[in-house]
C-alpha cells in the first residue's frame, strides 16, 4: 500500500512539472484557482488547520472573515505551486522584471563584506521565485536544505528542479548539512532557509503571536558558529511585479550571554520580522500545518510539508 502511495504521490507531482509548464499562463493562473477554490469549498483538515493558524495572527478576525481570508489563502497556495512548476520554463531575464525586493542593499552589502551571509524566511509567497531572482538577477548561487522525501524519486524531482533554477540542494537528514552550510559561508557564500517550522521537534521556543512556537536553531547557530550575517527577509504577491519581498535589517550575536541564550534571543529576533511580514499579508502565509506548541500532537511529513522544510 505505501509503495502504491508513493508511486502515485510522485506521479502527480511528476505530471505538474511536466504539463503545468507546458501551459500558456493564464491557463496555469485559472487552473490554480479552480484547484484552490475546490479544495477550499470542501473545507478538509488542511484548509481548517489554515483557518486555526491565521486565527492566531488576526485574533480579532470573526468566522467569516478568517472563511474569505483562508480562500485568498489558499489561492496563493496554489499560486505557488503553479508558478513553482513553470519556473524552469520561464525566460531569465523575467525574474529581475516580475521580482521587487525592498532593502535589497542590505543583501547585497552584507555579501559584499565576505563574511557569507544567511537569509532566513518564512513560507510566505514563493521563497524558490525568490531564489531565482537571487540567481539570476543578482548572479548569486546559493545553498539551500530540503527534508529528504518519499519516495526517494520524488526528493529526487525537487532537487533537480531547484538545481536547475541554480541552487545547491543539501538533504536535511543525517546532520552533515550543517557543516557544509558552514564551509559556503566561511567562504564568503548564500545560504538561504525556510525558517519558520522546525521539523526536528528541538529547534528553540519563540513567542509568536501571542504563543509559543519552535522554530530551527540552524540560522542563528550557524551565524554564531561563523561570523556570517543574519538577515530575515519577508515575501508577498502583487500582480505587478509579481512578488514582493523585504530584506530586514540584520539580526546581531547578542554580546554576552551563554550559546543557548544567545540561541534564543537570535531566533526571537527572526521570529519577530516574520511575524511582522505576516500580520502584513496573512493571506500569503502557506502554514497548512500544526506550528503553535499547544496545537502540536505526533504526525507525519506530507509530500509538501516536507518539501518545503528547508526549501
Amino acid at each position: 500500500m505505501g509503495s502504491m502511495r508513493d508511486r502515485l504521490t510522485d506521479g502527480l507531482y511528476g505530471a505538474g512539472w511536466a504539463g503545468v509548464k507546458k501551459l500558456p499562463e493564464p491557463a496555469a493562473v485559472a487552473l490554480g484557482r479552480r484547484i484552490a477554490d475546490f479544495v477550499w469549498k470542501r473545507h478538509g483538515r488542511s484548509v481548517q488547520r489554515l483557518e486555526s493558524n491565521l486565527a492566531r495572527v488576526l485574533p480579532e478576525a470573526g468566522p467569516e472573515q478568517l472563511r474569505e481570508l483562508s480562500r485568498a489563502g489558499m489561492r496563493s497556495y496554489m499560486r505557488y505551486w503553479m508558478e513553482s512548476f513553470r519556473l524552469p520554463a520561464v525566460p531569465k531575464e523575467r525574474f529581475g522584471r516580475d521580482v521587487r525586493i525592498e532593502d535589497d542593499h542590505i543583501l547585497r552589502e552584507a555579501l559584499a563584506s565576505g563574511r557569507g551571509v544567511i537569509v532566513a524566511l518564512p513560507h510566505l509567497a514563493n521563497w524558490d521565485l525568490a531564489g531565482a531572482w537571487a540567481t539570476t538577477h543578482l548572479g548569486i548561487p546559493f545553498t539551500t536544505v530540503a527534508e529528504r522525501l518519499k519516495p526517494e524519486t520524488l526528493f529526487d524531482r525537487f532537487v533537480a528542479y531547484r538545481e536547475s533554477l541554480g541552487m545547491e540542494v543539501l538533504p536535511h537528514t543525517g546532520g552533515a548539512a550543517f557543516g557544509t552550510l558552514a564551509r559556503r559561508l566561511r567562504a564568503g557564500g548564500l545560504v538561504c532557509l525556510v525558517a519558520d517550522r522546525d521539523l526536528s521537534s528541538s529547534g528553540v521556543e519563540v513567542e509568536f503571536f501571542g504563543a509559543t512556537a519552535r522554530m530551527p536553531a540552524g540560522p542563528a547557530l550557524l551565524a554564531q558558529q561563523t561570523g556570517a550575517v543574519l538577515l530575515p527577509a519577508t515575501l508577498w504577491y502583487g500582480d505587478s511585479p509579481r512578488m514582493y519581498g523585504r530584506i530586514h535589517p540584520p539580526v546581531p550575536v547578542p554580546e554576552t550571554g551563554t550559546r543557548p541564550a544567545k540561541t534564543a534571543a537570535m531566533t526571537q529576533m527572526v521570529a519577530d520580522a516574520f511575524a511582522s511580514g505576516i500580520a502584513e499579508h496573512p493571506e500569503d502565509w502557506h502554514m497548512l500545518q500544526r506550528l503553535w506548541l499547544d496545537d502540536l500532537e505526533p504526525r507525519g511529513n506530507g509530500p509538501h510539508e516536507a518539501a518545503e522544510a528547508g526549501a
